[in-house]
């Protein structure tokens, strides 16, 4: 039995895990590999589990098959057996793997036989190694089986091979990655020994198939194919370990291999042959299929056929694209000038040997036209799969046929009406008229047989003499000839731009809708507009119920629903569905080969940095599938739809991040502005208090009250201090309430003033208020602040002894007030950052820089606004408006206009 491990450097990456979860380490897949069944795969598979066992490794059989073999069952007698879902399918006696409880049960080790088993219709994957690569992600070690004729790249040489074409098959990445293959080995002879012993189960095959396969020069074949295949993975390890190790070799340049896919199926033979070819040449490959306008839209077989190659390429390890052209040969050779491809892989051409004589085949277009390799594959298309025949009459439109020879009626009808009028010139050009109307409207095939019919009937009813098909004039003959040619070439062009312009149609409408959700997703602003433009449009589009799942912010690993369509219901078990697609990042659900039973298909929407949500369509009517092209425009909108949520991510994270810097910023300028402000006034305090306490000669009553007034002054500082930094709290908190009532500006003036006494002595005081100053709703306290925190700013910022103004105005919608010194005034741009918090005009030392941040938030919690600006004559102007709403109320006992006349003489003194 031969090993290969593969190298732990060059190992793949494991796929990216959700934010805020543990990175999961993948398991190690171990794979015994025989060159035909029989060879004792499944009794080494077991022999070596039995021997981690031994060594403490605890192991489980997810789903192995004896065949009888009482060694085998000796070996599985000593292990422990996970429970199985049993289910008949193709003839299989295994049972499928119960994922779910593997994964509880949390082994380190599971055994699984048959790795490329097709597992029950509704399963939760189509596929057993679709099982086994979960079982892996999770970090479980898994024990496999296969044959060579399962690898995908190798089944149809090894049906070549033998005649019996496998079953089921699994991708070469499986191998490539796995940690270690094993290959189990026997001589032929032994192999065909033990068969006439009965000892080889070969699952589902009749007696003559059994007997086809198991020949000696096909099981020598079959041997050489897998040993072959092994040495080509040890070789791949080698190159790996000289790369890493930085060991000097013969580095040739890169090859690139590009392959041409079409509607047939030999498209899927031309795949497997690039791949092995590929990995002969460790060259990267694509593949590629042309559109172009004369070979007409692909009928729904076709498209599916299309669809399966590239798909099959894709999973064999190419670039799969689709591209337009005027021709294949020119799509091509432009797509491989522009992609540095040196090598071009195509079918040899499968139409009538008369076509290709008279037309060209596309290979000698290619190899003329091209400055890389050709390399034709030859063979037939598999017999289960045959090639289309080139006329099918379930596909001929009778309708526009019996229209062309109508068409050539109604113009022979009318030529023989006119012939005794008009010249044979002129008849001539009413054939060409019905010639290019059948190519507008019929299509190219009615208006090649309107120009054989038009050609006829010219010569049968108009040329002379009439009534016969000979003519008298060879001349005419050209005439005929020219008229079926022109016919043939007007149908042909009509035709070809009939169909450039469907192309172009279907392309401008993709791009018209991807546009369309682009713009939309734009012009939203927050996450729940992205995800209604994504429901609303993608409904629109494919008419499909939609939902659209994001991570919980607590447990990024979750999936919460954020949108769905009104009809979508998201049962558990669809959500768990949904929950698979985000972990895996592949697609899961409705036409995929995992959770296939399931009512929609999940899509994870994927960007650079990880899957951010999974987009979830369900169709209205449970028998319809998407097609190939809808598949692919639908890929489209969830890429868009990744994009834009990935934005708002990011800018919700960026906004987060600004917040916290400016949270940041304001608590060093508090910490800052206050150390030093609380400082200050205790340093004042306590060394007035240890003057007064300290031992020694009685201090005389002069210097005793000093002292008391130095203290009270200080602790009056630090209380406006932290009521300040109260109030800023509680205006950002909204706990401050305006309680606006119709109050006198002038009562609010005067409190301030009479508050401001002492701080105000030894300042000329200027009071200027219009003498017709009507109430203003207002809230008394605060407003008063307001006016207290203005006159200290300017008492703070004026030298001693210099004047302050205070003055107020009305019109019919506000009153605005002013607060004005004759100070140095503000420094340019000054004006509106005075009243941001913490901001301090000049170098002043005092003050936390929140006394005008206060003001700001109490006159715009008025609905007014405040502003500072430099006086011409010099100093500062600080002024605020507050709006004027409603009328005041009368008093309560006016009723009517001479109660209020009555009222006002009667309170005269009063005023």
């Amino acid at each position: 039995m031969t090993r290969t491990t593969r190298p732990s450097a060059p190992a793949a990456q494991p796929p990216a895990q959700p934010h805020g979860e543990t990175p999961q380490i993948a398991g190690k897949l171990t794979i015994f590999l025989g060159y035909a069944p029989g060879v004792g795969k499944t009794y080494a598979m077991l022999e070596t589990a039995r021997l981690r066992q031994h060594e403490g490794v605890d192991g489980v059989v997810a789903t192995v098959d004896t065949h009888g073999d009482a060694r085998a069952e000796a070996l599985l007698a000593g292990l422990a057996l996970m429970a199985r879902v049993q289910a008949g399918y193709r003839g299989a006696a295994l049972g499928d793997i119960d994922v779910e409880a593997t994964l509880a049960r949390r082994p380190h080790l599971v055994v699984v036989d048959d790795l490329a088993h097709s597992n029950r219709p509704g399963s939760r994957h189509a596929r057993r190694y679709q099982d086994v690569e979960e079982l892996l992600a999770a970090g479980l070690d898994v024990y496999a089986t296969l044959n060579i004729a399962q690898l995908e790249s190798l089944s149809d040489v090894a049906a070549q091979i033998t005649g019996v074409a496998a079953f089921d098959t699994v991708p070469d990445r499986l191998l490539d990655e796995a940690h270690e293959v094993q290959v189990v080995d026997l001589q032929p002879a032994d192999l065909l020994q033990r068969l006439r012993e009965g000892k080889v189960h070969f699952a589902g095959q009749s007696e003559r198939v059994v007997s086809q396969f198991y020949r000696r020069g096909n099981l020598i074949a079959l041997r050489e194919l897998t040993l072959r295949r092994t040495a080509d993975r040890l070789d791949d390890q080698m190159r790996a370990y000289m790369a890493t190790q930085a060991i000097p070799g013969p580095w040739p340049a890169r090859e690139r291999l590009l392959v041409c896919v079409g509607p047939n199926p030999l498209g899927e033979r031309l795949v497997r042959s690039t791949r092995r070819l590929a990995d002969d040449l460790n060259a990267a490959w694509f593949a590629v299929h042309v559109e172009t306008p004369a070979q007409g839209p692909l009928n729904a077989d076709e498209r599916a056929q299309v669809a399966r190659t590239l798909a099959l390429a894709e999973e064999l390890g190419a670039k799969a694209i689709v591209i337009p052209g005027p021709s294949v040969v020119s799509a091509i050779v432009a797509y491989a000038q522009a992609h540095n491809v040196t090598k071009v892989v195509i079918g040899k051409p499968l139409g009538a040997r008369w076509r290709v004589l008279l037309r060209g085949s596309m290979v000698d277009q290619l190899i003329r036209h091209a400055a890389f390799d050709v390399q034709v594959v030859a063979g037939s298309p598999e017999p289960a799969q045959p090639v289309a025949p080139w006329f099918r009459p379930e596909d001929i439109a009778w309708q526009r046929y019996l229209l062309s020879m109508a068409l050539v009626s109604g113009a022979t009808l009318l030529s023989v009406l006119l012939h005794s009028t008009l010249h044979i010139a002129n008849l001539l050009m009413i054939y060409l008229f019905m010639e290019i109307i059948a190519a507008l409207a019929l299509g190219r095939g009615p208006a090649i047989l309107a120009s054989a019919l038009g050609a006829l009937a010219f010569d049968f009813f108009i040329v002379p003499p009439r009534f016969t098909l000979t003519v008298d004039d060879t001349e005419y003959l050209l005439t005929f000839l020219g008229l079926f040619v022109v016919g043939v070439l007007i149908s042909s062009l009509t035709s070809r731009f009939r169909r450039q312009a469907e192309t172009a149609e279907r392309r401008a409408s993709e791009t018209a809708i991807l546009n369309e959700l682009s713009r939309d997703l734009a012009a939203a602003g927050s996450l729940d507009a992205i995800i209604s433009a994504v429901i609303d449009n993608i409904g629109d589009v494919f008419g499909r119920e939609v939902v659209l799942l994001l991570p919980e912010a607590e447990q990024g690993s979750r999936l919460a629903l954020w949108g769905q369509s009104p009809g979508f219901e998201l049962t558990p078990g669809e959500r768990e569905v949904a929950q698979w697609a985000f972990d895996r990042r592949q697609p899961a659900g409705r036409g995929t080969d995992t959770l296939a039973a399931a009512e929609a298909r999940y899509l994870p929407l994927q960007t650079a940095r990880g899957a951010v949500g999974v987009l979830g369509v369900k169709p209205t009517d449970p028998a319809t599938y998407l097609n190939p092209d809808q598949r692919r425009l639908l890929e489209a909108f969830a890429s868009l739809a990744a994009l834009a949520v990935a934005r708002a991510q990011l800018a919700e994270e960026a906004e987060r991040a600004r917040i916290q810097v400016e949270s940041e910023r304001l608590r060093n300028s508090l910490l800052s502005s206050v150390s030093h402000d609380l400082r200050t006034p205790l340093a004042g305090i306590t060394g007035a208090a240890s003057s007064l306490l300290a031992e020694g000669p009685p201090l005389d009553s002069a210097t005793q009250r000093e002292l008391a007034q130095s203290i009270y002054d200080e602790a009056n500082r630090l209380n406006a201090l932290v009521r300040n930094l109260l109030d800023m709290t509680r205006l950002e908190s909204g706990g401050i309430q305006v309680n606006k009532a119709w109050q006198s500006l002038e009562d609010v003036v005067g409190a301030a003033l009479t508050h401001m006494e002492l701080p105000l002595a030894g300042r000329p005081v200027a009071v200027r208020l219009d003498p017709d100053l009507p109430l203003a709703p207002l809230d008394e306290v605060s407003m008063e602040q307001v006016l207290v925190n203005l006159l200290e700013n300017a008492i703070k910022y004026t030298p001693p002894g210099s004047p302050v103004t205070l003055a107020a105005w009305a019109d019919e919608t506000k009153v605005t007030v002013e607060v004005a010194d004759r100070g140095p005034g503000l420094a340019p741009g000054d004006e509106t950052r005075i009243f941001e918090k913490f901001y301090r005009a000049g170098k002043s030392a005092s003050g936390v820089g929140l006394g005008l941040a206060i003001c700001r938030g109490i006159v715009e919690a008025h609905g007014g606004r405040i502003w500072a600006a430099n006086r011409p004559e010099g100093g500062a102007a600080f002024r605020f408006e507050l709006p004027i709403e409603g009328l005041p109320p009368l008093p309560p006992d006016s009723t009517g206009d001479s109660g209020l006349r009555q009222a006002s003489d009667g309170n005269e003194e009063h005023v």
